[in-house]
């Protein structure tokens, strides 16, 4: 998903480059990576849980700004 956001995010306008390409990249992201810190802290239940629901959060965050980038019409 991350890469694909990468191709998709280079299409959006340069004023954007700062705010919503960032914001969109780094929360895709982050996604994978709290998956695999998760999967090494498995053996610790709330630290693999915390890290899943950081996943989770960044996903939601990475869905806002997708939803942001459709309403500014970057992408459909």
């Amino acid at each position: 998903m991350s890469m694909d956001i990468l191709q998709l995010t280079k299409s959006f306008p340069g004023e954007e480059k700062y705010s919503l390409t960032d914001q969109v990249r780094r929360s895709s992201r982050s996604v994978g990576a709290n998956l695999a810190e998760a999967w090494a802290k498995r053996r610790y239940v709330k630290s693999f849980v915390a890290k899943l629901i950081d996943s989770q959060g960044e996903s939601f965050e990475t869905t806002h700004w997708l939803d942001t980038a459709i309403a500014a019409k970057y992408m459909d």
